[in-house]
């Protein structure tokens, strides 16, 4: 048997079990936020002009755990409750990028350094986002552009009302519950693609194509802005490229711009919030992920990541492989339920 066959499970193992521990804390502290922090909450607080909105609608979409279609809804629902053009595009910018379940699997990966900084990029592009909107233009009345903007992989709490009764079971049901089958296929996938990468990628190869730098991060950039994925399972994904000769940099460019950009989104923010708004929406995002991952590769090294990998953790190994067993109990039953609840709605 070759050992490439060998190696694909054995390295889906080891990413799952890292990240296991950290995904499972990050899914019940993403269902406490959940309530803390509901999109009716947020609706009630970013309404009203000045700079005040668009400072909260960037800080509060940093750790809420919502995909770059399920925000959609979200934001043109603050919109309609009277959320300035600047403050929407805030929220839709800083949103899709991180949160808190994503925070903690890139800590888990990547290291301490790569999961502070990607917050602080994505609020402050946020900012810079929604700030360009605010002074580039006069804010027009809010859209009546429907708000059910989600496709079918969309996350699904958006669409639904809070029907649990208890706050801890609404907290224990968002958070190893909904987010399982929103990001459970994808986390999975995103797992075996970096499985893949290193079991079938020499080390060093993608460095020998496209050497680091600004060419390599725009290569990434422009490979991310297509596609969808969420800020959780384009992880591993950045790991196994990191390993394969990607600098930490071009890495983020992908992990900024895969989230936030996709075809259904951007149409959507054309819809919704208008032409300027949107082509402003898609440069603040390339710059970010540009200069952010220009500025990343000054504060880390490929070496500096492979050494995160080579001596991750702090956790006790047989909690790490516990951890794995259970984040994939918890993923499992969220796909097949989602499945179950998909075909019931069909029918």
């Amino acid at each position: 048997m070759p050992q490439w066959l060998l190696d694909i499970p054995m390295d889906f193992w080891a990413v799952l079990a890292e990240m296991g521990p950290y995904l499972l804390f990050g899914f019940l502290a993403a269902g406490v936020l959940s309530v803390l922090i509901s999109p009716a909450w947020v609706e009630r607080n970013l309404g009203g002009g000045g700079w005040g909105p668009i400072v909260k609608a960037s800080a509060f979409g940093v750790p809420l755990p919502l995909c770059s279609c399920s925000v959609i809804p979200v934001s043109a629902s603050i919109r309609r409750h009277g959320a300035s053009k600047g403050a929407t595009t805030a929220f839709l910018i800083s949103t899709p990028q991180t949160g808190v379940d994503s925070i903690l699997a890139t800590f888990s990966l990547l290291g301490w350094v790569y999961a502070i900084y990607r917050p602080i990029v994505a609020l402050i592009s946020g900012l810079l986002g929604g700030a360009v909107v605010s002074l580039t233009g006069k804010d027009d009345p809010a859209s009546n552009a429907p708000t059910e903007a989600c496709h079918e992989a969309c996350c699904r709490h958006c669409q639904d009302e809070e029907k649990q009764p208890g706050r801890l079971k609404r907290m224990l049901v968002y958070g190893f519950v909904t987010l399982p089958q929103d990001i459970g296929l994808t986390l999975l996938i995103g797992i075996f693609i970096a499985a893949l990468i290193s079991a079938l990628i020499p080390k060093g190869y993608f460095a020998d194509l496209v050497p680091p730098g600004p060419w390599q991060i725009l290569v990434l950039m422009l490979a991310g802005i297509p596609v969808y994925i969420c800020a959780t399972a384009s992880i591993p994904v950045a790991a196994g490229l990191i390993v394969a000769g990607v600098s930490p940099g071009a890495a983020f460019a992908l992990l900024m711009t895969g989230p936030a950009t996709n075809a259904a989104t951007v149409a959507t923010i054309w819809k919704v919030l208008g032409r300027r708004t949107c082509l402003i929406y898609m440069a603040t995002i390339m710059a970010g992920g540009f200069f952010g991952g220009l500025l990343l590769d000054q504060i880390l090294t490929p070496q500096h990541i492979h050494h995160v990998m080579r001596h991750a953790g702090w956790l006790p190994a047989w909690v790490k492989h516990a951890s794995a067993v259970a984040l994939l109990a918890v993923l499992a039953m969220g796909i097949l339920t989602g499945r179950k609840k998909h075909s019931h709605e069909r029918t």
